[in-house]
C-alpha cells in the first residue's frame, strides 16, 4: 500500500492565526465572566481546544464529552442517530459554556448536543467550530465562532482523522479514501 500524504488545504500558519483571532474574540466577549467552561467534543476537538484555551486571556476551565454517531460511514455527523458515550463531569447550570467542535458537517450532532446542554440551563451556550462544510448542512445550528468554511472533501489534521490516522498533523489536509 502506498503511503497517503494529505494535500494541504489549510496551512499550520493559517490555523495558528485563526485560533489566535478566535481566542481574542472570545476573550473580549467574555471579559466579565469569572469562569468560562470550554466543552470539547472528543476525540476530534482535543488539539483545537488545547490551542484555543491557551489563546484565551480570561478565566476558563475545560471539560469533555464524547458522542457516537451512527449512519453513513462517509460522514462525520449523521442523520440524527447520536449516542452520548461520556458526559460532562461538572454541572453547567448558570455557567457560561462554549462547545468546541472540530467539524460541522450535516449539523445533526451539534444540534443534538446543543439541545442536550441547553436543557441543563447554562447562563449562556455558544459554539466554536474549527471547520464547517456548508454545502452538506441539513440542520441549521448556530456557529458563534468559526474557523474555516471548507468544500465537501474528507479532511484530516488538527484532531480530524481518517480511520484514526492523521489526527496530529499540524495542518488540515485532504485525503481521498478511494486512493
Amino acid at each position: 500500500m502506498t503511503e497517503i500524504v494529505p494535500e494541504v488545504l489549510i496551512s499550520e500558519e493559517q490555523i495558528r492565526n485563526k485560533v489566535a483571532e478566535l481566542g481574542g474574540r472570545i476573550s473580549a466577549d467574555y471579559t466579565d465572566v469569572d469562569d468560562l467552561i470550554l466543552v470539547g467534543i472528543l476525540k476530534g476537538s482535543f488539539i483545537f481546544l488545547a490551542d484555543l484555551a491557551r489563546e484565551l486571556t480570561i478565566p476558563r476551565s475545560v471539560d469533555f464529552m464524547a458522542l457516537s454517531t451512527y449512519g453513513d460511514s462517509e460522514s462525520t455527523d449523521t442523520d440524527g442517530a447520536v449516542r452520548m458515550i461520556m458526559d460532562l463531569r461538572r454541572n453547567i447550570t448558570g455557567k457560561h459554556v462554549i462547545v468546541v467542535e472540530d467539524i460541522v458537517d450535516t449539523g445533526y450532532t451539534l444540534s443534538y448536543l446543543l439541545r442536550n446542554l441547553a436543557a441543563r440551563q447554562p447562563a449562556s451556550l455558544k459554539t466554536c467550530v474549527l471547520v464547517e462544510k456548508p454545502e452538506r448542512r441539513e440542520v441549521f445550528t448556530q456557529i458563534d465562532y468559526l474557523g474555516f468554511s471548507i468544500p465537501d472533501v474528507w479532511v484530516v489534521g488538527c484532531g480530524l482523522d481518517w480511520a484514526e490516522r492523521f489526527r496530529t498533523l499540524p495542518y488540515i489536509g485532504v485525503v481521498r479514501p478511494e486512493d
